[in-house]
């Protein structure tokens, strides 16, 4: 919406909704069910898996306060149901509202997203154009790479239990250069175990952790530092929340980001 130049039409946000900064004083609809601030990964797990179990969800919606605040429309997305507050949630709860359910598992989805919120609100022009410069950046970044080296890479969405990638991080990497030794395009992320992940011998090794901003990724790498050691490779720490969980315009910045962390790595400059 920002990116559109429709932040004067906000009138409410989600618990996790914290860019640009200048929308975080507006009212917060949803909280999750569970405190899970400065838990682990495996506490989170957990704790996410309790709420399913025992409440149904993992979010709660503030339905009262979304009725004061009588908006035209309600963005919300079907990608996930433990990241977010999932779509069959809002959707029930959102009678007489008009919904708009972003559901993208790969780049051009992604982008299709965008002019999707841009017909819904009258933005076509600033959607389209938000798009092509997106569209520019990534064949830069394509053309930059071409003719290097490609290092074998494994990125980590979560470390306990351990996740390695998918929708359209998968082909973030594959853009910026790398070799992904394990993760689908398109496909939800999965799990492995860490012999599996030690027996892939990566060049580099991607700390990512969904949600995670960076200053947490790299304290919940320091709980699990033997084991990362353990899968060799240079290991990068990445701002997951900002620039690669959420299916929005900041996917860019997190690729051009991804292109100059896999350049550095030995196997490249070899």
């Amino acid at each position: 919406m920002c990116a559109l130049g429709l932040e004067d039409r906000l009138v409410g946000i989600s618990h996790s909704c914290d860019y640009p900064p200048s929308i975080t004083q507006l009212p917060r609809l949803t909280s999750p069910r569970r405190n899970l601030d400065g838990l682990a990964s495996a506490e989170i797990d957990a704790a996410v898996r309790a709420a399913l179990r025992e409440d149904g969800s993992v979010y709660a919606i503030d339905i009262d306060a979304i009725d004061a605040l009588e908006p035209d429309l309600i963005l919300t997305q079907g990608i996930c149901d433990v990241c977010a507050v999932p779509e069959s949630q809002v959707v029930h709860l959102s009678v007489g509202t008009e919904v708009l359910s972003l559901d993208a598992h790969d780049i051009t989805a992604i982008l299709q997203s965008i002019r999707d919120v841009g017909c819904a609100t009258g933005a076509i022009a600033a959607a389209d154009a938000l798009v092509a410069n997106m569209r520019r950046r990534i064949d830069t970044v394509r053309r930059r790479v071409a003719d290097r080296p490609r290092p074998s890479v494994l990125a980590l969405e979560w470390l306990d239990p351990p996740y390695v990638p998918g929708h359209w991080v998968p082909e973030m990497i594959a853009a910026a250069g790398g070799n992904l030794l394990a993760g689908t395009a398109r496909r939800p992320s999965y799990r492995m175990e860490w012999p599996e992940l030690q027996a892939l011998h990566p060049d580099v090794v991607l700390i990512m952790p969904c949600g995670f901003n960076l200053k947490d990724a790299q304290r919940e790498a320091d709980r699990y530092d033997g084991e990362l050691r353990a899968l060799g490779g240079q290991i990068h720490f990445l701002d997951a929340s900002a620039y690669f969980s959420r299916s929005g315009p900041r996917i860019v910045d997190g690729l051009e980001m991804l292109a100059t962390t896999i350049a550095t790595a030995p196997f490249a400059a070899a």
